[in-house]
């Protein structure tokens, strides 16, 4: 392990050489270090409101779009790959759709904002992750453990608040293309345009091509999915006499993208010629917020969504839309040592498909449900460093009736440089599996529900405590350390183990858990050598008749890490980044299937350098995965019986299970869902970006 990760050693010892001799000349007074530190990151996500990271009673990790930059890629979803505790979940080695989990719980937990609106969600989780460009984003702000009192259900394992870009701090223009060695091409475009004292406007445009087949392990499949995709971002902040808040988006995300056999061609899509997955993605947004013209600070939220996703999973077709509208009210009060927040919430959810999921006897029957809701949250100030927030949200669900989520936090500053904060909380949500879960649409497996699936229930708790070292030199150490649990009840278990070619779907009869420990730590040194370390021990569970088992897809340890040096004579900046995941259990396509039943431990690791030399422009470079690590190696297949993908050669008992043959020795049928990681090994990367402020 040491000596295959000698360019992490070789490159540390060079930047901490360069470091010590350094600081000889870059030694800042401890006073003013303390003082620049006390400047910290404005969050909104814990209480709906702006307040500084250190008075949060919410612990909240924030992200910069420059944090990102070090390690470019060409969506948020693979950019979260740098963040503790926060995995991207890849969920088909075929179409490449994934979800994110937080704290090792399922994707369909984590709720994702865009500006606090919640407008990604059920099925646009499925690709629409991969459609939020990272140019699109001034910061993201991650809460870990259930925020369902402000946010709704959806927020249990915790969110996602992705803070897009203001016209007041943003480039007039904006131009950021990168290519890689591999045929992805990757360009933004942002234009902003002021009108005095009136309005400004922030027009985002990306573009992402990749039309190369590359099928390095020679299953003739396809290693990653082609994408064409488009993305068109407008966001307008309206000058009132009165300085009151008036802010609207819109955003249109189109995409088309497939993954399949290497010889299939448009002609073939639907049929069981040969085997590819065709998503063919519509969707559009549109959200705001209008602070109302009173003396009372009220504030009206609205947003809306439409999703249209046409495709084809071999020849299944899978066509669905879904339309949210969400209205929400909110007081902002300050009442002596009480400060409030008061809503009304309304959301409508429409979902149509072509499966049996919208259907009744009398036919086609779309899913539709009302979610009205109301809350309250008051911080209270104890004592001068002490914060007591107690919040309460009570929602009625048009099929599963009153929903009560209580919240409860402590903030105490031990010191100007210490906080311990506790949170207890509970989360609720209700599931749409053909929405959220990939593996019940590829027709790989046919899906099984056993019951009505009752919604689930969660209960969560975290403590949290941060320091700040200041050294004389000028160093500025932070810790960040958390301890979490969640307990989990009618918990819905994707259960691919009783029947190979069967997904069954039912609630846990007996209960979940997800217990773990998260250190963060980063140290800024006075000559700008900036180090980020992250690490997360998990526990997770389930127990059914007295019997416990590990999910799968859920590793025990993870890390992130990353290191950032600028070389200030020759105006280059070295960034290294890097993740480490611990084994994890995977699902086999049969008792027989010969892949590992667990995955190996895996890093992959990446470097940058950025020029900054010339005025208005950077040009930047670099390795992704340098240590070329990819799933395939080491094991028989990736993709069970890649080369039959519609089980035409494969016998089938009378249960439906397939039986071994000469042919087929291992008794597999045609099966996807054995993913986890990204199937891209090395590529080199070449960009440059122009801003003119």
């Amino acid at each position: 392990m040491i000596m295959k990760n000698t360019p992490l050693f070789l490159f540390l010892s060079g930047a901490l050489f360069c470091q010590e001799n350094s600081m000889k000349q870059e030694v800042r007074p401890v006073d003013s270090v303390k003082k620049n530190a006390q400047i910290e990151e404005i969050v909104i996500s814990g209480t709906m409101k702006e307040v500084r990271k250190q008075d949060s009673p919410i612990p909240i990790d924030v992200f910069s779009s420059k944090y990102f930059e070090r390690n470019r890629s060409n969506n948020i979803f693979e950019a979260l790959s740098m963040v503790n505790g926060v995995r991207p979940q890849l969920n088909c080695n075929v179409c490449y759709t994934g979800d994110i989990r937080i704290n090792g719980l399922d994707g369909a937990y984590t709720q994702v904002l865009i500006d606090g609106m919640p407008i990604v969600s059920s099925l646009g989780t499925v690709y629409g992750l991969s459609g939020i460009p990272n140019s699109l984003i001034e910061r993201v702000e991650v809460v870990k453990g259930a925020a369902s009192t402000l946010y709704g259900s959806e927020a249990v394992a915790g969110l996602i608040n992705i803070i897009t870009k203001n016209a007041h701090n943003a480039p007039k223009v904006g131009v950021d293309g990168f290519t890689t060695s591999w045929g992805e091409h990757n360009w933004d475009v942002g234009l902003v345009k002021k009108w005095n004292n009136t309005a400004s406007t922030l027009l985002g445009i990306n573009m992402f091509h990749f039309n190369n087949i590359v099928d390095n392990n020679e299953d003739k499949f396809t290693d990653v999915p082609l994408q064409s995709r488009v993305s068109v971002f407008n966001k307008w902040n309206i000058h009132r006499k009165s300085n009151k808040q008036m802010s609207f988006a819109m955003r249109y995300l189109y995409e088309d993208r497939w993954g399949g056999q290497t010889n299939w061609t448009p002609a073939f899509r639907g049929t069981d010629e040969r085997y590819a997955e065709s998503i063919y993605t519509n969707r559009a947004e549109l959200f705001g917020v209008y602070q109302l013209p009173t003396e009372e600070k009220l504030f009206l939220d609205v947003s809306g969504v439409y999703h249209h996703q046409d495709s084809r999973y071999g020849d299944t077709p899978y066509i669905a839309t879904q339309n949210i509208g969400f209205a929400q009210l909110r007081w902002d009060k300050k009442i002596n040592r009480h400060d409030f927040v008061l809503g009304s919430s309304l959301r409508y959810t429409y979902y149509d498909d072509n499966t049996a999921a919208t259907e009744n006897e009398k036919g086609n029957h779309p899913d539709k449900f009302w979610l009205p809701g109301i809350f309250i949250q008051d911080v209270y100030q104890l004592a001068p460093k002490h914060k007591l927030l107690l919040g309460m949200r009570y929602d009625h669900h048009s099929k599963h009736g009153n929903i009560f989520t209580p919240r409860f936090a402590y903030h105490t500053n031990i010191t100007p440089a210490t906080v311990f904060r506790a949170n207890f909380g509970t989360g609720f949500r209700v599931v749409n599996l053909f929405s959220e879960d990939h593996a019940a649409l590829t027709g790989a497996r046919e899906v099984i529900i056993r019951e009505e699936l009752k919604p689930e229930k969660s209960y969560n708790g975290n403590i949290n405590f941060t320091h700040k070292f200041f050294q004389d030199n000028g160093t500025i150490w932070n810790i960040d350390f958390s301890a979490f649990y969640s307990h989990f009840k009618n918990r819905i278990i994707p259960d691919y183990d009783t029947h190979p070619n069967q997904i069954i779907y039912s609630n846990l009869d007996g209960y979940g858990e997800s217990r773990g420990l998260s250190l963060n730590t980063d140290v800024n040194f006075p000559n700008l050598l900036k180090i980020r370390l992250g690490a997360t021990l998990l526990d997770s569970f389930l127990k059914e008749d007295g019997v416990k088992r590990t999910p799968e897809f859920t590793e025990r340890f993870s890390a992130v890490w990353s290191v950032s040096y600028p070389i200030k004579p020759i105006h280059l900046t070295v960034d290294y980044s890097g993740n480490l995941y611990a084994p994890m259990n995977l699902p086999l396509a049969g008792e027989l299937d010969p892949r590992p039943e667990k995955s190996p431990w895996y890093s992959i690791q990446n470097i940058q350098l950025t020029f900054s030399g010339l005025k208005n422009i950077q040009i930047y470079g670099g390795v992704k995965n340098f240590l070329n690590w990819t799933p395939w190696k080491n094991i028989p297949f990736l993709i069970s019986r890649a080369h039959d993908p519609f089980d035409k050669e494969v016998l089938f008992d009378a249960d439906g299970r397939a039986i071994p043959t000469p042919d087929n020795p291992y008794g597999l049928t045609f099966d996807p869902s054995y993913s986890y990681a990204p199937n891209q090994g090395i590529r080199f990367f070449l960009g440059l970006k122009f801003s003119l402020k």
